[in-house]
C-alpha cells in the first residue's frame, strides 16, 4: 500500500498535477496547498483526479476550518489531529506549525502541539505526518543554518519513535532525509512539493 506524501505546493498547480500523475494508493497533502488559504478550489479540482484517495491536513497557511470545508466540498479525508489504520500500520497526522513571525492562520503553541500529539503515542507501528518538522534536525534547517521546527514534535519523536515521520514547512530543507530520535529509529523526510512515496507494506 503506497502513500504519496507532499507539502508546500503554495498554488504551484503544475507541481500538483505532476504529483497526481504518479501512481499510488493514497495521496497525502501535508499542508500549505496554497498561501493564506487563497485558491483552494483550484487545488481541489486537481486533487479530485484522485478522489477517494486523498488525505489533507492544514499547514500554517490554512486554518482547520479552511481544510474542514475544503475536504467536505471535495470529499477528501481531513486527517488533522486524527489517525487511521491502513493495513497493520497506524497513520496519524497533525497540521499547523509552531508560532512564526508572520501570524499565519495555522499556528499552535508548543504546548498545544504536545497535547494533540499525545493520543498517537500508543499507536504502533506508527507513521506520523506533521506539517511542522522537529526542532534542531536537518528537516527544519533554513537560511543561515537556523532551525525553525517544533520542540514538542522533537520530544514526541524521541519518546515514541515512529517508524516514519513526514513533514514540510521549511522549504530550504525539501528532500532532506534523516534518522531521528534518541535511538535513531525514526526515518524523517521533509517531503516538499517533490513528494515522497512510502510503501506501508514494508512496515507491517
Amino acid at each position: 500500500m503506497r502513500v504519496l506524501f507532499f507539502s508546500d505546493i503554495h498554488s504551484d498547480l503544475n507541481a500538483l498535477n505532476r504529483l497526481m500523475d504518479q501512481e499510488a494508493d493514497y495521496y497525502f497533502s501535508v499542508g500549505d496547498l496554497v498561501s493564506w488559504a487563497r485558491g483552494l478550489d483550484k487545488a481541489g479540482e486537481i486533487l479530485s483526479r484522485r478522489k477517494g484517495k486523498v488525505f489533507v491536513i492544514p499547514g500554517n497557511h490554512e486554518s482547520h476550518r479552511d481544510i474542514e470545508s475544503f475536504c467536505s466540498a471535495y470529499s477528501f479525508e481531513n486527517m488533522h489531529s486524527r489517525s487511521q489504520a491502513l493495513g497493520n500500520v497506524h497513520l496519524a497526522a497533525l497540521g499547523y506549525s509552531n508560532p512564526t513571525p508572520f501570524d499565519t492562520p495555522g499556528e499552535y503553541s508548543e504546548q498545544e502541539i504536545a497535547s494533540r500529539l499525545e493520543p498517537f503515542a500508543p499507536l504502533s507501528p506508527l507513521v506520523l505526518a506533521c506539517h511542522c518538522p522537529p526542532f534542531n534536525t536537518p528537516l527544519d534547517q533554513g537560511h543561515g543554518g537556523r532551525h525553525f521546527g517544533s520542540t514538542a514534535i522533537a520530544s514526541f519523536i524521541d519518546r515514541v519513535s515512529p517508524r516514519y515521520f513526514l513533514c514540510g514547512h521549511i522549504h530550504e530543507a525539501e528532500g532532506q532525509i534523516a534518522q531521528l530520535g534518541s535511538q535513531g529509529q525514526t526515518t524523517g523526510v521533509n517531503v516538499g512539493k517533490r513528494g515522497f512515496l512510502l510503501d506501508l507494506s514494508t512496515l507491517q
